[in-house]
């Protein structure tokens, strides 16, 4: 089926700003409460949010196979679980409606105020529910640029396979939640013995993550080339971090307390239709992979994404740019590979990419990294310098994909540190 909505030439009659994240051939979807405390599945279009359950009910997707509920829910898990074609079918859709040569809606005021919200009017919740969450440890510049710290090597298994854990998704929270310092054990240098109290090094990580359907049965394992079929979209993903129960904890075991306590993404899910122009190559693997992760083709993205730090009361400062493209093992790889032993995925599920690091300085997507764990500090543009983040920062993240026809982003992921009760 033709992917009408992402034709560069089309323009909407909504007003959308210059170097817009959401340009009329992005159309990402999520979920939001209306001004009338209404909870809706929408999509947005430059600075508007648009109620797809009242386009649904005015008869705008007529001709699509839809349950009457479909957009009256407070999750797109029922969505995703339609599959590609559903989603092809109302993308092309809606970008037809506010198209600026299609006058259905534009001319009908009636339908119009019952349908677009201004962006500031509504409150955007967590798009999906998320059964599981698995994070991927998928950059070698992050894996290096660690190891490399602590004089270790990558471990044999790591060029191999892509590496992973399984997270909690009970604490994953959408962007604007505030974010409360955690406690736990660590174990000092100096001490005889663990102590217990509020983390010192909670760090950021800048990654993306990317949402599944419906995919497989228990006990059945997903091709390497029919992984695309079952990725709906991508967010931005920040998977938080207290280094110092990070490091008491994960002998010999992997994380535990140190993540678990919050992992925040960004509200729009940007399909992965918007973002098939964006297609590249990934890094070279060597040695080759085993047969079951064996790819070609271009199987990764070209998503620029910026890390910033802003303290309260004042103005952010950015501290990485770095790009989703350098990582090592791609989407295709870690779903087949999480299925491969007949794990089974279902709609919603949600997968990081693991911190995504360039190769110098300033394309780091940790301060573990930016700051060479606290020993050279980052100064900021208020003149103080950060080791980690303070109580009262707000982490923020960007990602974009652009060429010279359209500019296609996420929005942001923001969270502010609060100080531990």
């Amino acid at each position: 089926m033709k992917i009408t909505a992402n034709n560069p030439e089309k323009r909407s009659w909504l007003h959308i700003e210059k170097n817009c994240d959401f340009p009329i051939q992005n159309i990402p979807f999520g979920v939001f409460l209306t001004n009338e405390d209404i909870t809706t599945i929408g999509t947005r279009i430059g600075n508007y949010a648009i109620d797809l359950a009242a386009l649904h009910q005015l008869g705008y997707f007529e001709g699509i196979p839809l349950t009457d509920d479909m957009f009256m829910q407070d999750s797109l898990n029922d969505f995703i679980s339609d599959g590609q074609t559903t989603w092809r079918l109302v993308r092309n859709r809606i970008a037809d409606i506010f198209d600026d040569k299609n006058n259905k809606l534009k001319e009908n005021k009636k339908h119009r105020e019952k349908v677009i919200f201004d962006i500031d009017e509504i409150e955007m919740l967590l798009p999906v529910d998320i059964g599981d969450f698995t994070d991927f440890y998928s950059s070698k510049n992050h894996a290096m640029n660690v190891v490399s710290m602590f004089g270790n090597a990558l471990t044999p298994n790591w060029l191999h396979m892509p590496l992973a854990y399984h997270g909690r998704s009970s604490s994953i929270v959408v962007s604007g939640k505030k974010i409360r310092r955690p406690k736990g054990q660590t174990f000092p240098k100096g001490e005889k013995s663990p102590v217990f109290g509020p983390s010192k090094l909670v760090d950021f990580e800048l990654e993306m993550g990317f949402i599944t359907t419906d995919a497989n049965k228990l006990g059945k394992s997903i091709d390497i080339n029919e992984t695309d079929a079952y990725i709906f979209g991508m967010v931005l993903l920040n998977d938080w971090s207290a280094r110092d129960i990070q490091k008491w904890e994960s002998e010999p075991l992997g994380p535990f307390l140190a993540k678990s306590f919050a992992t925040t993404i960004s509200p729009w899910i940007v399909t992965m239709d918007a973002l098939e122009p964006f297609r590249v190559e990934s890094p070279e693997q060597d040695p080759k992979p085993l047969e079951y992760l064996q790819q070609e083709g271009k199987n990764s993205y070209d998503i620029k994404l910026v890390a910033s730090i802003k303290p309260k009361k004042q103005k952010r400062t950015v501290v990485s740019k770095t790009n989703y493209k350098y990582n090592y093992w791609t989407m295709g790889q870690q779903l087949a590979h999480q299925t491969v032993n007949g794990c089974n995925v279902r709609s919603g599920d949600l997968y990081g990419s693991g911190t995504n690091s360039g190769s110098k300085e300033g394309t780091y997507g940790s301060m573990l990294e930016l700051t060479m764990a606290g020993s050279k500090p980052i100064k900021l543009n208020d003149g103080t310098e950060r080791k980690f983040i303070n109580d009262g920062d707000t982490v923020i993240l960007k990602g974009y994909c652009k060429n010279k026809n359209v500019r296609i982003g996420f929005g942001e992921c923001k969270s502010r540190l609060r100080k531990a009760k």
